[in-house]
């Protein structure tokens, strides 16, 4: 059986002031977030990786920059990026963004996948170029152990495409910064082996 480790990037300032940032924003990680991962890290640094995958955005490789140091293969895939929020990325964390948000949210839950903000993607969108990501994850036999490091939504996406669940379930994944979700890859079909995993950040410390 294949193991992928699927995590979220480190945090980033904006991710600290509630920000969206997208596909647009190219931040990087803060404080915090390079604590998260070199937390990961060192919990996980001794698992045999075949292979690394992250987005086109900074802020994925730099939380997995040390296991790329150590010499293993790294692949970027714009596919992996987070979700286009289009207008709303970078702006200030208002009461009338939360509200724009909120009504964005609700339009996927009722199965309006094609919903958008001026300029963004729809989940659809991110559902249709993730195809490619895990076309690779799942004809690369040689691979047999994965670490990919993406963004929250987007995350929620693959998780819906890879177990076959309709996107309109994306609620039941949650996610914080550097949460792993490991899993699965036999048979022609993927399982969820560790679901919202944190324990590496337990007792973090900031530099």
């Amino acid at each position: 059986m294949k193991e992928i480790y699927i995590i979220r990037h480190g945090e980033t300032e904006l991710n600290r002031q509630g920000i969206v940032q997208g596909r647009g924003i190219n931040s990087d990680l803060n404080a915090l977030g390079r604590a998260q991962a070199e937390a990961f890290y060192q919990t996980y640094k001794d698992i045999p990786f075949d292979k690394i995958y992250t987005s086109d955005l900074k802020r994925t490789w730099q939380t997995v920059q040390k296991f790329i140091d150590s010499g293993l293969p790294w692949e970027r895939l714009s596919g992996l990026d987070e979700l286009a929020w289009g207008i709303w990325e970078g702006k200030p964390n208002t009461e009338s963004a939360r509200e724009a948000f909120r009504e964005m949210l609700q339009s996927w839950e009722n199965g309006n996948y094609t919903a958008h903000f001026e300029g963004g993607e729809s989940v659809q969108d991110v559902y249709e170029r993730l195809k490619h990501p895990m076309e690779i994850l799942m004809t690369r036999p040689e691979e047999k152990t994965v670490l990919l490091c993406m963004h929250g939504r987007a995350m929620r996406v693959f998780l819906c495409l890879l177990l076959g669940k309709p996107l309109s379930e994306m609620i039941e994944f949650p996610h914080q910064n550097t949460v792993l979700y490991k899993m699965g890859f036999e048979d022609g079909k993927f399982t969820v082996l560790e679901f919202n995993s944190a324990v590496h950040l337990d007792g973090i410390v900031i530099e």
